[in-house]
């Protein structure tokens, strides 16, 4: 892999205006490292690589510790290099990375728990809870994403306060011609459990219950329950009724949607670049109930961890939480990458600056983290395989169908 390395140095900093507008970051009262000099080498993509130039060079200036910027392609090449380069002493001091990769850090023993104290409060409890691991902190949370509904305002004046009654204004819209799906759900031949759980949640069915510090217990599978077996059931009248079809991918679902074809869409902001040049007037809201609970959306959440094997761990600590975690520093990751923030008053001024920014973050703010345990791993293929089967109406009985993946993602999780 090619890999672009920006050294800060000192002579950089001065007499300079830091781009981001960050003179002074630090909060006032907190002294940072006792030790001065040194490098802090921080994992960082191209999206984001610029922003931190800025407050590298004012970390540098304050502290005297050069902060060295590692380019690397975000995704599993960059988890999987941390995880084998930490133990060995070679890896970065601090890395940006996904709240779902923490599981396999925690597991091979390669993040420290970070310390922000009383700062904790100042963001989303869903970025808190998606950065954590049985109770304990690890990460830095500094954007969030989720799944909203969207409505195309020029085929829907208004979103239903129930699903059932959104389909129906789908199937009318699409019984008078103009639309071709009444609702679009990104799925595929393997279904996608993930633009569904919202759906699942609200019949009362989570995939896994909680400890007492709101960690996942993999221990509590929750999803064969009897609200399990009810969305099961609805999966297969979905499938009859046109409202789910597994042929609809997610690159297709977008496009269908651009092409003003469905007056309401499960989508996320990453879509929202292909509507806008298409030019649909579009809304962004909470999905509806579709059973007797609320739907519950999962989360993503990005940010910052510190690496279990940092020689300067103090310094990395304050790095990322007293430098990192301002609300300049926050809008300005907001500004190259788009998504929410999760530091709520960062999120106050995104959202006043863009709608629907605003928008989608209001939903995710009701959401919850998606699951970082290893034990996702036993969850996925069985879990999407049944729901396109029974969307297909080609798994029998759809109480019994969802049982035996059920017990299956149990026994798997067991060993």
């Amino acid at each position: 892999m090619k890999v672009n390395r920006t050294r800060v140095t000192i002579a950089a900093a001065l007499g300079l205006v830091v781009g981001i507008g960050l003179t002074g970051c630090a909060p006032s009262g907190e002294t940072g490292p006792d030790e001065t000099g040194g490098t802090l080498t921080v994992w960082v993509d191209s999206n984001r690589v610029t922003e931190l130039e800025g407050i590298a060079q004012q970390f540098e200036a304050d502290k005297g510790i050069t902060v060295e910027l590692v380019q690397k392609e975000f995704g599993d090449v960059m988890k999987e290099d941390f995880v084998k380069q930490v133990p060995t002493g070679k890896g970065p001091d601090v890395i940006i990375g996904a709240h779902d990769w923490l599981g396999l850090f925690v597991q091979n023993g390669v993040v420290a728990p970070l310390e922000l104290g009383d700062r904790a409060s100042e963001y989303s409890d869903v970025a808190i809870r998606a950065m954590s691991y049985e109770g304990t902190l690890y990460g830095l949370p500094v954007s969030l994403e989720n799944v909203a509904l969207l409505r195309n305002t020029a085929l829907a004046d208004a979103t239903p306060a129930t699903w059932d009654e959104l389909v129906a204004v789908g199937q009318a819209a699409v019984d008078a011609g103009t639309a071709e799906y009444p609702v679009i759900i990104p799925s595929g031949p393997e279904s996608d459990p993930y633009h569904l759980y919202p759906l699942q949640t609200s019949f009362g069915a989570p995939l896994f219950g909680l400890n007492a510090d709101g960690s996942y217990n993999p221990a509590d599978l929750q999803l064969g329950s009897a609200g399990g077996e009810a969305f099961a059931a609805a999966l297969v009248e979905w499938g009859a009724e046109g409202v789910l079809n597994t042929n609809i991918t997610g690159d297709i679902a977008r496009d269908e949607f651009a092409a003003g074809k469905a007056p309401f869409m499960i989508s996320g902001p990453w879509n929202l670049p292909a509507f806008q040049a298409a030019g649909i007037d579009y809304a962004i809201e909470a999905i509806p109930a579709a059973g007797p609970e609320t739907p519950t959306p999962f989360v993503g959440v990005q940010g910052f961890f510190v690496s279990a094997k940092s020689e300067n761990p103090l310094a990395a600590n304050e790095f990322v939480v007293n430098y990192l975690g301002t609300e300049e520093m926050q809008l300005a990751l907001f500004h190259a990458g788009g998504r929410p923030p999760a530091l709520l008053s960062a999120f106050e001024a995104a959202s006043a600056e863009n709608p629907d920014v605003g928008a989608f973050g209001e939903v995710g703010l009701e959401g919850v983290p998606m699951p970082s345990i290893p034990e996702m791993g036993a969850v996925w293929n069985y879990w999407g395989a049944t729901e396109a089967a029974l969307v297909n109406n080609t798994a029998g009985d759809p109480a019994e169908a969802w049982q035996t993946m059920a017990g299956r993602i149990e026994s798997d999780i067991a060993g």
